[in-house]
This record gives structure tokens, C-alpha cells and sequence, in this order.
């Protein structure tokens, strides 16, 4: 690698280390190790000879020796030198870290799950499903209670089942902690993967950053099938790239399992993309075309093997009707031709989300564009680009992997229409680990960014809780908010003034300022800037927002958002029994009081019932329902919330019905 105004990322990864450190030169083609004509798949993500068990340095070189080569550098430069084959195992210090990071993830993502209401239309719709499974036993085709079938496989709510029956309950929190924990299980996991291959800082910082980016934290936080979906993909990833390591010989069961969960989750995807990665790394690494293909198809149809005994027992109970729905939401989503509008958008919306997913981080790397080197501009473009393709080739096998599964990934999902941003969170992971290398960099070469970044950071987080202190001593007026939803703002503001503070909240609250304040301090005293701890700081002061925001902020506001007010309001209006709602906008249904009633809200206009509750909200009563139905019922308003609703964005009301007599 060259000095200050060398590049990060574009080493090559082809030398192999001696027994004195030192690193011997690659071969000029990069293809020692590589297949040959018998076919034997031999230590192909390496460019030394095979290594069947465990990484080993260059010929001649024993494990202990290249263990103690790695290790004989500074903590800090180990990211310096990727050529040095690292040892697939952890030293002691990287396991005491790997103990640390289960605590602090445990903190910052366990305790949270269950203090905000519901507020989408997602989240109440798949914990419905573990409520039908456990009250009725539909655990093959859960169903709503119009009698549709969910579309999605049930692993995801076979979990929320499981957390419930232990419970006693299905609540907010049984319904998000299958995320959060697979949330957990990831971060641990790319933690084992890096540290075992990079070392232990580039490890942890990778982990931290995969906690605290918006998306990944987002989707660990919610009721939603992607997050267990991410963790079986790169957990089936990483144990996949293991398997290369070994030569592909025998059988990688973990990534099966995984790729069976992934399939069972949502669908044929979690096959596709693991092997669709590993097919494309082994090739780019010299492996013959047909021995790699056969041996990954292979692994593809045992993987197959798992969610095709749910396929057989789904058929038996909906037949052709469920081979149909498994077509359209797998096959006829992926082509554009499905019978409905689904999420569609452009190319450029993947990129749109990335970039503003990885928030915070999106401005650390907008920050270290200005430190890169630029004199190469200049040079032509085909001369760049051949270099580029070169310097991807012969680049270290856990940074090509890395590379690799998130440009495939990415351009699987360009491809159809359908784009959302929770589809490409398997690429996360991997670009925390680009980002954690890029810091590095950044410390060693330009540290002003780091400083920057975590400046930032740092006022952001006292500004939140000065914001918040004022709001709470009422300097805050009501008259600041103007517009269409200014009522539900000042309805935020009056929770934020009025909510009780106990211990924890408190604690939550200003431990993000706390930590910005102590760094701001080390920034001002110049013995301190160039301490090691100055890079993780921002990261840990990210950490700290989030809890604030997980913790106390986000409840606050978001249980004012939520229509379970409303719904409490109608179980005492109906105790028991039907609930009938009437929709004809928004989200279609009342996601949210079908939730809190207890699975009890029925399609009106598909029941035509004589009398009962009437959940509708006020346009929809003016404009769709009294012309339809006004001839047929009395409606007598019984509420209303002068609440709008999450699911359909207009003011719900209640009202008892009842039948018109057959003479009027």
C-alpha cells in the first residue's frame, strides 16, 4: 500500500506472508491456488496455496508463525496490511470484545421494542398473523379475518407466535423482538466473520456501524419480515464464503439452514442471492465455470429442501390458488408483470435509498471525498478503467466478497420494478465494513474528518436535548406549527411537555449529550486528538442518540400517531363480538384497531350485517358511504376521535348501525 496519498480499498490481496512478516510478491497472472484441470475447487479466494482447514500464510509457513506475524502489529495498522493472511480464528482480547459488543448490542437494541405503539399499516398486519395462529391454528396459511390468505411465508410469524405463547400475549414487543434479535445475531455474527479475517478493530467498528445507520436500526425496531430475511442472507453469506475458504469441499449446512429460513421468510430470493454472490466471487477468483456451478446448484436445491415441505402442506390446503399467489409475488413481482401497482420505482430510487439509509454516515462519506487523492483525474478513462478491473481482481478475498455482494445484490434489485429500501439491506452489513476500512484510513491520513464527523454528531446530539429542555419549560409555543397537520404537532409538543419523566428516561435522554460533551472536550485538548478512542467516539455517540430516540423520544411522539386510543375507545363502545369498518382510501383496512380490538374488525360492505359497530372515517362517511348505503342503514354517531387515523389518513369516527326496515 503507499503512503499518504495512497488509496484505500484498491490493494491487491494476492501476496502471501513470510514466516519474518515480511510479504512475498503474488504471482503476475494471480492465479497460484486456483483450479486446475482436474477440477478439485482448491483454495480458490486465496492467491497462496490451499489451505483446506484454516488460513495459513505463504508455502513454508506455519499457522503459529503467521498468527504471530499479524499479530505483531499495532491494533491500528492491521487494516494497513491485506495481503497478510489472517488466522480463521479470534485471539483473546477479540473474544473479550466479541462479549462486550453482545452487552452493548443487548442494551441498545432489547430493551425498546415494545414501548412504541403501533402507528403503520405494516406492523399490525404481520403480528395479526401469530394472533391467528395461536387463537385459531392456521399455522401453515395464517388468514385474515376476510378470509384472504397472507401472502408471505410464515417463519417470520411462527417467531412472534413463539415469543407470544411465552408471553401469554401477542404485543408490540413479541412482534418486534424476532427483528431486533436477528438484528443482534448479524452484528455478532459480521463481527466473528471481519474480526477472524481483518482483526478486531475493523470488526467492531463494522458492528457498530451496521447498529447505527437508519435503515438496519429501522428495520431491527420493527415488526417486519426483513430483518430476519437480511440475517439469513448474510449469515448464509459469510458461512458460504467459509465454505470457499475450504475448497467447497463438503457440505455447508449453516448455510443451508439459513437459506431454508431466508426462503421460509419470504420467499425463493434467500436461495437466489447467497449463491448468485458466492457463483460470481469464486469465478472473478479462477474457479472453472461448470465445477462451480454444479457444486453451488447443488447447494441451492438442498436448500430447497426445508421450505418445500411448507410449499407441499400450503398446496394441500389452498391448491392451485396458493401456486398462483406464490407465482405472482415471486416470479411476476421480479419480471413487472404483476396484476397490481407494487412499490414501483426507478433505478435511481436504490441509490436514493442507500444514501439516505446509512444516515449518519452518508455525511462521513460525503466529508472524506475531500480527502481523497485527486492527481489521478487527469489520466484518460480507459487507462483508469483497466486499472480499476485490475486492482478488483487481484483485491483481497474479503474485501472482492464484501465488493461483491453488494453490487450484485444491488443490481438484482434494480432489475424490477418493484424497488423498496428494506429490499436492500443485505448490502448493509457489507458496507459497514467499506466504512469501518474508510475511517481507518481516514484516521491514519486525514483526521480532521473523523473530527468533523464527530463534531457534528456531537452538537446534534446536545441540540436534541436542548430542544427538548425547552420544550419541556414551555418556551415552545403552539403557534410555531401552521397548516393542514398543525394540529397533530401540537399534539407531539404537549406530549413532549407533558409526559412523566421516571429514572430511565431520564438516563436515555442524556447519556447521548454526555458522551458529545466529553468528546467535544477531547477535540479542544490537543494531547488527547490522536488517542485511539477518538474514532470510536462517534460511533459511540451515534449509539447513544439512538437509545434516546428508541428510548424516550420516538414513544413519546409516535403513541400520539397511533390509533390505539381510538380502538380502546371501541372496545368499551363494543366489547365483545364483530367490529365492521367501511374503507375506501388510505391503506384499505384499520390495520391498527383490527390489532387492538383483537382481530375483531370485519369488512362492512362484504358482511352487510343487520346492526353493530361502525368504525369509518369522515370523508369516506360523507362522500362514499351515505350515498351508497345511506337508503339501507341509520347511522347514529356514537364518537367522533377528531383523530386521524395511521392507516387511512382521515379523521375516524364511530357510529352504531343498524338495517333499514324492508317498508321504508
Amino acid at each position: 500500500m503507499k503512503d499518504s496519498e495512497g488509496w484505500p480499498f484498491m490493494t491487491p490481496g494476492a501476496g502471501t506472508a513470510q514466516s519474518d512478516g515480511r510479504i512475498a510478491a503474488a504471482p503476475a497472472n494471480g492465479t497460484a491456488g486456483l483450479p486446475g484441470r482436474s477440477g478439485r475447487l482448491r483454495g480458490v479466494i486465496n492467491g497462496a496455496p490451499a489451505f483446506p482447514r484454516r488460513m495459513r500464510g505463504g508455502t513454508g509457513t506455519s499457522h503459529r508463525e503467521n498468527t504471530a506475524a499479524f499479530h505483531s502489529l499495532p491494533a491500528h495498522l492491521h487494516y494497513l496490511c491485506p495481503q497478510l493472511a489472517i488466522p480463521d480464528t479470534m485471539d483473546k482480547e477479540s473474544r473479550y470484545i466479541f462479549w462486550g459488543l453482545l452487552v452493548i448490542a443487548a442494551i441498545c437494541l432489547l430493551p425498546f421494542p415494545g414501548l412504541s405503539d403501533f402507528h403503520t399499516k405494516g406492523e399490525p398486519r404481520e403480528a395479526i398473523m401469530a394472533y391467528d395462529m395461536l387463537t385459531d391454528g392456521h399455522w401453515i396459511l395464517p388468514l385474515y379475518n376476510d378470509g384472504s390468505v397472507a401472502f408471505k411465508p410464515p417463519f417470520f410469524h411462527w417467531l412472534i407466535a413463539l415469543f407470544s405463547a411465552m408471553t401469554g400475549s401477542v404485543s408490540e414487543y413479541t412482534s418486534r423482538l424476532p427483528s431486533a434479535l436477528a438484528l443482534l445475531a448479524m452484528t455478532l455474527g459480521c463481527y466473528v466473520f471481519y474480526a477472524r479475517r481483518r482483526g478486531a478493530m475493523v470488526a467492531f467498528m463494522t458492528a457498530l456501524i451496521l447498529m447505527t445507520n437508519f435503515e438496519t436500526h429501522r428495520a431491527g425496531l420493527n415488526c417486519r419480515v426483513d430483518m430476519v430475511l437480511t440475517a439469513a442472507i448474510v449469515g448464509a453469506l459469510l458461512l458460504l464464503y467459509r465454505w470457499t475458504e475450504r475448497g467447497m469441499r463438503g457440505t455447508p449446512w449453516g448455510a443451508l439452514v439459513l437459506m431454508g429460513v431466508a426462503t421460509l421468510t419470504k420467499g425463493p430470493v434467500g436461495i437466489a442471492l447467497p449463491c448468485l454472490v458466492t457463483w460470481v466471487f469464486v469465478l472473478m477468483r479462477g474457479g472453472r465455470f461448470w465445477p462451480t456451478t454444479g457444486r453451488l446448484a447443488a447447494v441451492g436445491l438442498g436448500a430447497c429442501v426445508l421450505p418445500l415441505l411448507w410449499y407441499a402442506a400450503a398446496y394441500l390446503e389452498e391448491g392451485d390458488a396458493f401456486l398462483a399467489m406464490a407465482y405472482e409475488e415471486n416470479v411476476l413481482r421480479f419480471t413487472g408483470k404483476m396484476t397490481y401497482e407494487s412499490h414501483e420505482n426507478p433505478w435511481y430510487y436504490n441509490v436514493m435509498t442507500i444514501v439516505a439509509g446509512y444516515a449518519p454516515y452518508t455525511l462521513l462519506a460525503l466529508l472524506g471525498l475531500f480527502a481523497l487523492p485527486l492527481r489521478r483525474a487527469g489520466r484518460r478513462t480507459g487507462a483508469w478503467w483497466s486499472r480499476l478491473w485490475r486492482s478488483i481482481r487481484e483485491m483481497d478475498p474479503v474485501r472482492l466478497f464484501s465488493l461483491l455482494s453488494i453490487v450484485v445484490i444491488f443490481v438484482f434489485y434494480c432489475i424490477p420494478k418493484s424497488k423498496r429500501s428494506v429490499y436492500l439491506l443485505p448490502v448493509y452489513p457489507f458496507i459497514a465494513y467499506f466504512l469501518a476500512e474508510w475511517m481507518l484510513w481516514l484516521w491514519q491520513r486525514r483526521p480532521w474528518v473523523i473530527h468533523t464527523f464527530g463534531s457534528v454528531l456531537g452538537v446534534a446530539a446536545v441540540m436534541l436535548t436542548s430542544v427538548f429542555v425547552a420544550v419541556r419549560l414551555g418556551f415552545v409555543p403552539d403557534t410555531i406549527f401552521t397548516g393542514r397537520h398543525a394540529a397533530e404537532n401540537i399534539a407531539y409538543l404537549h406530549a413532549l411537555e407533558t409526559v412523566p419523566l421516571d429514572v430511565i428516561s431520564s438516563t436515555v435522554i442524556v447519556v447521548a449529550p454526555v458522551l458529545a460533551l466529553k468528546y467535544l472536550h477531547d477535540l479542544m485538548r490537543r494531547s488527547k486528538r490522536r488517542q485511539p478512542s477518538m474514532v470510536l467516539q462517534p460511533l459511540i455517540i451515534a449509539m447513544g442518540i439512538y437509545m434516546a430516540l428508541d428510548g424516550f423520544y420516538q414513544p413519546t411522539v409516535l403513541n400520539v400517531k397511533s390509533d390505539r386510543s381510538v380502538a380502546e375507545t371501541v372496545n368499551k363502545v363494543q366489547p365483545d363480538g364483530p367490529i365492521y369498518e367501511y374503507v375506501q382510501r388510505g391503506a384499505g383496512r384499520y390495520f391498527n384497531i383490527n390489532f387492538y380490538t383483537g382481530d375483531r374488525v370485519l369488512i362492512f360492505d362484504k358482511a352487510l350485517p343487520e346492526r353493530g359497530t361502525l368504525v369509518v372515517g369522515t370523508a369516506d362517511y360523507r362522500e362514499k358511504l351515505i350515498p351508497r348505503f345511506g337508503d339501507r342503514y341509520t347511522f347514529d354517531l356514537v364518537l367522533n376521535s377528531g383523530h386521524r387515523s395511521c392507516d387511512t389518513k382521515d379523521t375516524i369516527c364511530v357510529y352504531r348501525f343498524q338495517r333499514r326496515p324492508a317498508t321504508e
